[in-house]
């Protein structure tokens, strides 16, 4: 048996979404935390939202796998 050595759910692309306390349906508001890096993206919107992740999608997609310990 050969184990992948590349998580399928890999810690670099852990995030913590905190909405704002006056966010609805209508104003989506937040800010987006990276848990390794601690990168903050904030948002305005639901598009704004998924635009910073299909960024930072594209920036690790660039980067090699990163080493992880197991959990």
């Amino acid at each position: 048996m050969v184990l992948n050595p590349e998580s399928k759910f890999p810690n670099r692309r852990a995030y913590v979404l905190k909405l704002r306390s006056d966010a609805t349906p209508e104003a989506f508001a937040g800010r987006l935390e990276n848990l390794v890096t601690g990168r903050q993206l904030e948002f305005a919107s639901a598009r704004e939202l998924l635009l910073s992740l299909a960024r930072e999608l594209e920036a690790g997609a660039t980067e090699g796998p990163a080493y992880e310990p197991p959990a």
